[in-house]
């Protein structure tokens, strides 16, 4: 197993870790801060293997599939540990969104067809980053006790919130839009 490989496998082995602190208080104020950490860690594992394997022409099958998958394993499973503070219909649709595209990739790779990532998924997937470490930290108790008394962090969390279901939506219209011919019947021909 490659180095880009065991940074995919690394990036799922931290996921229990991550949930496990991110539906604990074990460590108080802390934890927070511990999950931020492990997600924030989990998520440089994610450029990282992908530009070794490219870099090193270190690109495997294994790859390949395990590395989208860990992606929407370590979004899903904040996404789902964050229902309450995220509303849940708007995890679904982003989980959702997830899915379908990946049918969409499974079935074009079936048809020889790779469906790059487009400048509108790359950009739902920072935002959705920097909502889910946004949210973890949970700043609203420094943010009122040392700065103002306005719920700033709060608004700031619903925006970020609101601009990672917009994307999603647009990153998703935009991959059908681009691969609608991906799901015609090729026995029709």
């Amino acid at each position: 197993m490659n180095l880009a490989n065991k940074l995919t496998v690394l990036r799922v082995c931290t996921i229990p870790f991550f949930v496990f602190f991110m539906e604990t208080q074990c460590l108080g104020k802390w934890t927070a801060l511990v999950s931020a950490l492990l997600f924030v860690g989990a998520s440089i594992t994610d450029a990282l293997d992908g530009h070794i394997a490219r870099k090193y022409n270190l690109v495997t099958n294994f790859g390949k599939f395990m590395d989208p998958l860990a992606d929407k394993l370590l979004v899903s499973a904040a996404l789902i540990c964050m229902v309450g503070r995220i509303p849940a219909w708007i995890v679904v649709c982003i989980i959702s969104r997830e899915l379908i595209i990946s049918g969409f990739r499974t079935i074009a790779a079936d048809n020889g067809i790779v469906i790059a990532a487009s400048i509108w998924g790359k950009v739902k997937t920072v935002c959705q980053m920097i909502m889910i470490i946004w949210l973890i930290l949970d700043l609203n108790w420094f943010v009122e006790e040392y700065i103002i008394d306005i719920p700033i962090y709060d608004i700031l969390g619903n925006v970020l919130i609101g601009l990672s279901l917009i994307l999603t939506v647009v990153s998703m219209i935009d991959y059908i839009a681009k691969n609608k011919n991906v799901l015609k019947d090729n026995n029709n021909k």
